[in-house]
């Protein structure tokens, strides 16, 4: 399947290095408003396809999407001191008016697929501007701090992450919502399996599994300035799943209908995805208190997409 990457930075190239070498794609596009940016990626990413699967990586320009199945959108602006995130928003919102009409001519039957942040509202973003079905209109949500869930509760528990089963829901930023009641490990209850294991899950163990999932893009930009190699492989696992039509359940975000008082807004629930979109959403069973905050969520999101002018 041939991908397209639109924006040649850390994210874009972190994804197409990851797709390169963890399969998905056959051929891989490469496009960036720095033409010398994309080619340079596409030139050092395509060296380690030698060490990998046989994949073509070539820099391009919209006329080269042609029949790709899945277009990542990892084109943005940064943010300028003292500009507000509103600001930067509108700015971002400008930038995908002009790249995702050229998508959208160039390539009609690609799945969107927004990395752009803030990725909720930019996916509402490319929704809007497109006028595609919400199902064919993805923003990478929350599958990075699924990840990252799963991760520091694997490393409590002593197995592998890939053996918890727990998602983090709602917005990919500071009202995410971790799914304690749902996570399992296997099929066990986290509590019940902690337990088991004597790993008890203590008030100061979800704390603080709970702060090293929603402080860990703050802990890794002071250090190295930005995150890109956890979404550039997040990225990487949705095109998989596209491109298998696996019909894997995946913590992704799309607009969302009727969800803690809201009627429409775009959030990250579990959704099963296959070759032609998203097919099925989920909603894990919540308590009280993870309900009220996937709530607060959704119309924290709700009230920024209101003030963006589209």
């Amino acid at each position: 399947m041939k991908v397209g990457i639109i924006g040649s930075g850390m994210v874009g190239s972190s994804a197409g290095f990851a797709l390169a070498l963890g399969g998905g794609a056959s051929e891989i596009v490469l496009i960036d408003q720095n033409p010398a940016r994309a080619m340079a990626e596409a030139e050092d990413i395509s060296h380690a396809v030698p060490f990998g699967r046989p994949v073509s990586v070539r820099a391009g320009d919209y006329a080269d999407l042609a029949e790709a199945g899945v277009v990542i959108l990892a084109a943005g602006v940064s943010q300028k001191p003292g500009e507000t995130r509103l600001q930067l928003l509108e700015r971002n919102a400008e930038v995908f008016r002009t790249v995702i009409g050229a998508v959208t001519r160039a390539a009609p039957d690609a799945i969107l697929l927004v990395a752009t942040n803030p990725v909720d509202v930019m996916t509402h973003v490319a929704t809007r501007l497109s006028g595609l079905p919400p199902a064919r209109v993805i923003g990478s949500g929350t599958i990075l701090d699924t990840a990252r869930f799963r991760s520091l509760l694997g490393r409590h528990l002593g197995i592998a992450s890939q053996s918890v089963h727990a998602y983090v829901l709602g917005e990919h930023g500071d009202s995410e919502v971790l799914g304690w009641s749902a996570a399992r490990a296997g099929s066990v209850p986290i509590a019940s399996f902690a337990a088991q294991v004597g790993a008890a899950i203590t008030v100061a163990v979800r704390a603080e599994i709970d702060q090293g999932v929603r402080r860990a893009a703050y802990r890794i930009i002071e250090g190295k300035g930005a995150t890109w190699h956890g979404i550039g492989a997040g990225l990487t696992r949705i095109v998989r799943a596209i491109a298998a039509d696996e019909g894997a359940v995946l913590s992704i975000s799309t607009r969302t209908l009727d969800i803690g008082g809201v009627p429409s807004v775009t959030l990250s629930l579990p959704r099963v995805i296959t070759r032609s979109g998203i097919t099925a959403e989920l909603r894990p069973e919540l308590d009280a208190v993870e309900t009220k905050a996937l709530a607060a969520s959704a119309s924290l999101l709700a009230e920024t997409e209101a003030t963006l002018a589209l």
